[in-house]
């Protein structure tokens, strides 16, 4: 038995926004509260007074708090198993409900299952049964980054402590007025959704002889999803509507409903015999067939025109979405292979596998949906070896060897050409159809050659273990989405664009710093190192033709693929910084010529967003019944566009307008000549792909901090009849509890960065 509790709390502190003060300060800078006209210059000044009054009056309103709290949760655990030796059964329940730290956020949660396993003779039946329920409700106040852009000097109340509905446009009377979010959070509005899963495995195995064994299962699962959407007439998105016209007026509300069913059908049979010969020789041979059904399909349809919020059931709707019909998708997809494996061991210290398959897919075309695979591998335990014996530095060292051909779908479902029948679109008697997407017959397997060699060791009787993978992996037949003109009425389809290579090494490490069983204490560190190396070897015609196209269109276009370079490749113009006396940024061609003007044409490669390094690293200090562990991740050798500054910082002058900025808006832009900035001054002109904000990503994160108690004396074995009680803490964060980096970003915008910290207590009985 295991019961838990959860606390969601926010962290805003990667947030870096103007005051009230602030941001009005900054709008008066730039000179939006004057006009040549004298009409719009009084009324602008007008505008302006009205709000400084109100921040001199304490008007200064912190939205980011608005629709957060401490979110919590509580869980719980229960499993039970008995039986004989002949027939054994265990059945496993848990749930959990959790309230987010977006106010009215919540997910509910309860799984449950059954084993069952029966032996009689040399067969043995296994048939295991789960069912899921998961709810989900979305925050009414939502998205988190809404609250981020409202104006600070603007107050969620009036004076008679109403929540306001509308606020003004930024010129009071002139600019269209924007909603309240927090006005919207009151009405009955919501956005919900669930899934009812239920599956069911069963096997039976047969041992006819000693060393052959035969195995067949089947698996069914079957999932009914549904989301519900409702938004109410009152909303900001109809209030906000100027229309006079009475039929805009009567379709306000909107309701949108999907539902649908998802079925997977598995199947796999199973034949493998091992034998032992002379002590020397251990032969191990099997051949597995597998198949795989996925079938789903789901529907939906938009309704509007409610004219209560207390009638959201769809019937109570006046129409159809305008312009809009019922709709559905239907899919199937089959899967199957046929592998082969043989292992060879001779004395324990040498040995061979070799493998070999061959994959069916529906998802390709009819003449390229099967394709073969193998791989085949040596290994050697050099501890076996004699003269391994006169030294006592290891206590194993092993070797390894192997190479493989392996393929991939890559959730491709490209290959046919489909269509959709077209109500609208008659001919005669007959229904119409259009065209819903153009396949490639061509479409093939992805597939990756790997070669690995590798080096396992432990030292000091068992001290310090390691491994050690050096490896080369090169794919071909790239499966990628690629760009088609917007002449073929479709903007991408899947095809195989290349080959590419990724090499490097892997080393994994663990160490006692301390080992005393005697005291109970125990001192442990792990650590990993990972090193990669990404090169695109060759791409197709087609490929290279887009790269063009989009540099010819002057795209600001964040992906571009060329030989010789990694995959995620950065490219930008490179940039010479901010000119002093006129706040514009200065660029260097692709020649290396000084020049005021970004040209698509001038980007150039200037890193890769993967890194070099990564890894991450443990420790482990157990004492008696207390255990205290620390995670940390690590990366290092990358680059990474640093979009925060841009959208946050290098705004235009509209963004300032309609939204709360960065402070650094303020204080790090480009005001006046001489001025040595980072940022150029403001205007309307968006940054394009510029250097400035390629930079360095080096981080070292803080994961998790867990402490765990282990009570098993004497007085809970006899008094409470409890073979052990388990209390846990554990905190993680999903971007680190604590970040060390060499870039500045804000963290949760869509749904605000916040720690969980989870406690637990388990009973063993």
């Amino acid at each position: 038995v295991e019961l838990g509790m959860t606390v969601e709390a926010p962290d805003l502190t990667s947030y870096n926004l103007l005051d009230a003060a602030g941001k009005l300060e900054l709008e008066r800078r730039l000179g939006l509260y004057g006009d040549v006209t004298t009409e719009l210059d009084t009324r602008y000044k007008k505008t302006y007074n009205d709000r400084l009054r109100a921040v001199l009056s304490g008007a200064n309103t912190d939205w980011l708090s608005k629709p957060l709290h401490a979110g919590h949760g509580v869980a719980g655990n229960l499993r039970l198993e008995g039986g004989s030796e002949e027939f054994r059964w265990s059945a496993t329940g848990s749930w959990r409900d959790t309230r987010g730290a977006m106010k009215g956020s919540a997910r509910q949660n309860f799984n449950a299952g059954i084993t069952l396993a029966y032996t009689v003779d040399n067969l043995i039946f296994r048939n295991n049964a789960s069912v899921t329920v998961n709810r989900a409700t979305n925050s009414p106040y939502g998205a988190f980054s809404t609250y981020a852009r409202q104006q600070p000097y603007n107050s969620p109340r009036d004076e008679n402590g109403n929540i306001t509905r509308l606020f003004d446009g930024f010129y009071a009377g002139i600019s269209q007025e924007t909603g309240n979010p927090l006005y919207d959070a009151t009405l009955k509005s919501f956005n919900k959704n669930g899934y009812l899963s239920l599956t069911d495995n069963f096997s039976i195995e047969w041992h006819p002889v000693e060393g052959l064994r035969a195995r067949g299962s089947f698996g069914i699962t079957t999932r009914n999803h549904t989301s519900d959407v409702f938004t109410s007439a009152e909303h900001s998105r109809f209030t906000s509507n100027t229309s006079d016209d009475a039929d805009v007026f009567l379709r306000r509300g909107t309701y949108a409903f999907t539902t649908g069913n998802d079925n997977s059908y598995s199947g796999n049979a199973t034949v493998s015999y091992t034998k032992i010969l002379a002590d020397r020789h251990q032969l191990y041979a099997a051949i597995d067939y597998s198949m795989r059904v996925n079938a789903s399909y789901a529907y939906h349809f938009n309704l509007e025109g409610f004219s209560s919020e207390e009638m959201s059931f769809p019937g109570n709707a006046r129409q159809y979405q305008q312009d809009g019909k019922p709709g559905g998708l239907q899919s199937r997809t089959t899967s199957l292979g046929v592998t082969a494996n043989v292992n060879y061991t001779y004395l324990r210290r040498y040995y061979a596998d070799l493998s070999y398959r061959v994959d069916g897919s529906s998802s390709f075309g009819n003449e390229r949906q099967f394709a073969p695979f193998w791989s085949a591998g040596v290994g050697w335990n050099l501890h076996g070896e004699k003269f391994m014996e006169r030294q006592s530095l290891f206590n194993s060292l092993r070797l390894r060897l192997s190479y493989g051909i392996t393929g991939s779908q890559q959730d491709m479902t490209s290959a046919l050409t489909t269509y959709r029948y077209d109500t609208d679109n008659k001919y005669m008697s007959w229904t119409g159809t259009t065209l819903e997407g153009w396949g490639n017959p061509k479409l093939t397997w992805q597939n990756t050659g790997s070669f690995n060699f590798g080096l396992e060791w432990s030292a000091w009787d068992g001290l310090f273990k390691g491994d050690l993978n050096v490896y080369t992996r090169k794919t071909n037949n790239l499966l990628s989405s690629l760009a088609l003109p917007a002449s073929m009425g479709f903007t991408s389809h899947a095809a195989n664009i290349g080959s590419v290579r990724n090499s490097g090494w892997e080393l994994s490490a663990s160490a006692y710093l301390a080992r005393d069983h005697a005291k109970r204490f125990v001192w442990i560190v792990t650590g990993q190192l990972v090193h990669n190396t990404n090169k695109i070897l060759d791409l197709s015609e087609a490929v290279k033709a887009q790269n063009e196209a989009y540099i010819l269109a002057g795209g600001d276009v964040s992906t571009l693929f060329y030989e010789g370079r990694p995959q995620s490749g950065l490219y930008a113009v490179r940039s010479l910084g901010v000119d002093p006396s006129t706040g514009r940024e200065i660029f260097l061609d692709r020649d290396g010529a000084i020049t005021p003007t970004w040209n698509a044409g001038d980007k150039v490669y200037l890193g890769s967003k993967t890194p070099l390094y990564r890894g991450k690293a443990s420790t482990m200090l157990q004492y008696k019944g207390l255990t205290f562990n620390l995670a940390l991740n690590y990366y290092w050798g990358g680059k990474t566009y640093n979009r925060t500054l841009l959208e946050k910082v290098e705004v235009t002058t509209y963004a300032i307008q309609t939204g709360n900025v960065d402070a650094r808006v303020l204080g790090a832009r480009w005001a006046n000549p001489g001025d040595h900035t980072f940022f150029p001054r403001v205007s309307n002109v968006a940054t394009r792909a510029t250097s400035r904000f390629v930079m360095d990503d080096n981080t070292l994160e803080i994961s998790s901090i867990a402490l765990q108690y282990r009570w098993d004396g004497r007085w809970v074995r006899e008094r409470a009849r409890v073979n052990s009680i388990n209390f846990g803490l554990n905190v993680s964060a999903p971007d680190g509890l604590v970040r060390w980096s060499t870039i500045k970003m804000e963290r949760g915008t869509s749904y605000p960065y916040a720690y969980n910290m989870q406690g637990s207590i388990k009973l063993l009985f």
